[in-house]
């Protein structure tokens, strides 16, 4: 099929990659070779006018950029967009398709991308096909009954900048008080209805190890049923083509733990022993200089908690810098009202509805008993999935307040939506392992390849 359209142009099927916290376009460098060596032959599928796939990888929010927020994020994405549709129409070319994938904190930029774009009018004259996210906290950062995740959720709005404000839902980003994140979820509001339009909806998470976006908010659930998946005796089967892809899992029927070993006892010692690294992929040495890391902990650790806090502050204190000048700026700050106040139109019916509602004993707002009705995974393959393990209580570590509850609720009923889960294990942190982030330096980053073979060979031209 020819790949040129009535006008003469060449068609092209557009897709934007977007990058997560603190990273860089080289973070996505295994994304896009993946995706290049199965789409972008001579020999690839087209598109159905012909399409060729033409990748866009984000540039304008490296770095510290990422802590000016999931907001200015989009806005700057949808400038670059732009700015491609543009270079390829000199070049003879038309966008008439358009995906989106995005890693970590690019996955909830690109949710807040497609609302722009449908609000825009983009999606009236180009075709929204494939939206993916891998690895994204879609309802924010949970909290755990642990020091660190404490530690994480107080700090992390203060260090982060506006980006952590929104990480935790403490910010107040409608005129009416609320948070970014419960805006882009609210089944009412543009940047859910743009999901809609997107032919293909697929999520990617990790079941087990990632220690920066859990599995219940990068998979959309109320419950992290792996978190004693060892303990309980889960049966993992990975897909054989693309381990460690999740085919199914099994829990038993009755979980029975043995009681804690003695005090000192060699049982207790072997339980000591950890399931997998306890020091990152830059830490983890032979001997003998794993010795020396593990003497020198009580020094560095400090040492290093220091070094961090400083960092962090100095690059929040400058994105705060950078942020009010970007709200002063006449240009920049008429495209964020623009969308806000179409928002907010909205919104005013919605919080009459509250305060009427208020005094009355009935919510209009979905409640969680109606998950089962509403959230039914029209997935086949996750209902195999689910069906084959047996429902467990909910794990009473995991703290997901009422608001990331009610997003689960609205995010499930997402048309079509798919989810798929990577299962790596053992190590220490498998966020920046499941896109093989940086093979270079840590070839234990390969095991994430599968998921990338997944994501390609399912992207619909």
């Amino acid at each position: 099929m020819s790949s040129e359209n009535a006008c003469g142009s060449i068609c092209v099927h557009l897709l934007v990659l977007i990058h997560g916290m603190w990273g860089n376009p080289n973070h996505l460098a295994e994304m896009r070779r993946v995706m290049e060596e199965r789409r972008c032959q001579a020999t690839s599928e087209k598109g159905p006018g012909g399409e060729q796939l033409h990748i866009l990888v984000a540039e304008t929010n490296k770095d510290e950029g990422t802590y000016d927020g999931i907001d200015w994020g989009g806005e700057r994405v949808a400038e670059e967009v732009y700015e491609e549709i543009a270079k390829l129409e000199k070049d003879g070319k038309k966008v008439t398709r358009f995906s989106v994938t995005g890693y970590s904190l690019g996955g909830l930029i690109a949710r807040y991308l497609v609302g722009i774009l449908h609000q825009r009018g983009f999606f009236t004259s180009v075709t929204p096909v494939n939206f993916n996210t891998i690895a994204t906290p879609h309802v924010g950062l949970p909290r755990y009954p642990t020091v660190i995740s404490s530690l994480f959720a107080f700090f992390g709005p203060k260090l982060l900048s506006r980006t952590g404000e929104q990480f935790y839902a403490v910010d107040k980003w409608s005129k009416n008080g609320r948070p970014l994140l419960e805006v882009m979820a609210d089944p009412n509001r543009l940047f859910y209805q743009a999901l809609t339009l997107f032919q293909h909806v697929r999520i990617y998470a990790n079941a087990v190890n990632d220690v920066t976006v859990p599995y219940p908010t990068a998979a959309i659930e109320l419950d992290d049923i792996f978190v004693n998946h060892d303990k309980d005796g889960m049966q993992i089967e990975f897909d054989e083509e693309y381990n460690p892809i999740v085919k199914s899992y099994t829990t038993p029927a009755s979980i029975t733990r043995p009681p804690k070993p003695r005090l000192l006892t060699a049982q207790w010692f072997k339980e000591l022993r950890p399931t997998r690294p306890l020091l990152p992929p830059a830490l983890q040495f032979a001997f003998p200089y794993n010795v020396l890391i593990y003497v020198l902990t009580p020094v560095l650790i400090p040492v290093f908690l220091t070094l961090v806090i400083t960092r962090l502050s100095l690059a929040s204190r400058a994105s705060r810098t950078r942020i009010k000048k970007l709200e002063k700026d006449e240009s920049s700050a008429e495209r964020l009202v623009h969308i806000i106040g179409s928002l907010e139109r909205e919104v005013e019916d919605a919080v009459v509805d509250m305060f009427d509602n208020d005094n009355s004993p009935s919510s209009s707002e979905p409640t969680l008993a109606a998950v089962s009705a509403e959230t039914a995974s029209p997935d086949p393959k996750a209902e195999l999935i689910r069906a084959s393990g047996v429902p467990a209580e909910r794990e009473p570590g995991l703290v997901l307040n009422e608001l990331q509850r009610k997003m689960v609720t609205w995010l499930n009923t997402l048309p079509g939506l798919k989810k798929e889960l990577a299962f790596i294990h053992p190590v220490r942190n498998s966020h920046a392992t499941i896109i093989s982030r940086d093979v270079k330096r840590f070839p234990s980053h390969k095991l994430g390849e599968g998921v990338l073979r997944h994501w390609a060979d399912h992207f619909i031209m």
